[in-house]
C-alpha cells in the first residue's frame, strides 16, 4: 500500500504541510544571507511517514492501525529534518520556526540539553500549522548537527535490525560515541567563536 492510498484524501494536505515547513526554512536561509550572515542550515530532508512505519507506531501506542488514528492520534505523519553545522545554529533555526506566525508550537523536546539515555541528541518541535497551504496539519521538525545526524543514522539502523550480535557492546559504544560527538560539537563551537573574534 502506498502512502497516498493509506492517507487517502489527507495525503495532499500532508504534502502541502511538508512543503510549507521546508519553505519557511528556505526563507530563513534567504533572510540570513540577505543580512550578510552565513546560513545555519546545511541541508534538509523530509518525509511522509510510510504506512508500515505508521501502523507500527499506532500499535505500539495501543491505537488501531487506521488512517483515522494516523491523522488524529499521532503528530508526526509529516517529518522534516534540519541539519546544521553547530549546536547554536540548531537553536537559531528552532527559534526562527517558533516565531513564524503561520505556526503554533505544540511541543518541544530538547534532547541536546537533556540527552536520551542512549545518547541521542536532537531538538524536536511539533508545529501546528494554523494558516497557509498546510493549515490544520501537524509537523514534527528534528534539528541536529551534522555530527549527531551521523550518529543517529547508525543508531536508527540498530533499532530496526531484529537480531544484532553483541548488541549490548554496540549500544555501549554508541553511547560513548554520542558523548564524544557532543564534546566535538562544543569544541567546534568554541573554535568558531574564537575565529569570529579574531577578525
Amino acid at each position: 500500500m502506498t502512502a497516498r492510498e493509506f492517507y487517502g484524501p489527507a495525503f495532499d494536505q500532508l504534502r502541502l504541510a511538508e512543503k510549507q515547513v521546508l519553505g519557511e526554512v528556505r526563507q530563513g536561509q534567504k533572510t540570513w544571507r540577505d543580512q550578510g550572515r552565513s546560513s545555519p542550515v546545511l541541508y534538509t530532508s523530509s518525509r511522509i511517514k510510510s504506512p508500515d512505519s505508521m501502523r507500527r507506531k499506532l500499535l505500539l501506542r495501543g491505537c488501531p492501525p487506521t488512517r483515522q488514528a494516523a491523522l488524529t492520534q499521532v503528530r508526526d505523519a509529516v517529518g522534516v529534518r534540519v541539519i546544521c553545522a553547530f549546536q547554536n545554529d540548531v537553536y537559531l533555526v528552532a527559534q526562527w520556526l517558533e516565531e513564524r506566525p503561520a505556526f503554533v508550537v505544540l511541543e518541544t523536546k530538547d534532547y541536546i540539553s537533556y540527552p536520551k539515555e542512549n545518547g541521542y541528541r536532537s531538538y524536536h518541535l511539533i508545529l501546528g500549522i494554523r494558516e497557509g497551504p498546510g493549515k490544520g496539519t501537524t509537523v514534527e521538525v528534528q534539528l541536529r548537527t551534522i555530527a549527531t545526524d551521523f550518529w543517529a543514522s547508525l543508531e536508527h539502523q540498530l533499532k530496526y535490525k531484529r537480531e544484532v550480535p553483541h548488541e549490548g557492546l554496540i549500544r555501549e559504544e554508541l553511547r560513548r560515541c554520542a558523548d564524544e560527538i557532543a564534546s566535538v560539537d562544543l569544541s567546534m563551537e568554541t573554535i568558531r567563536e574564537l575565529l569570529a573574534g579574531s577578525f
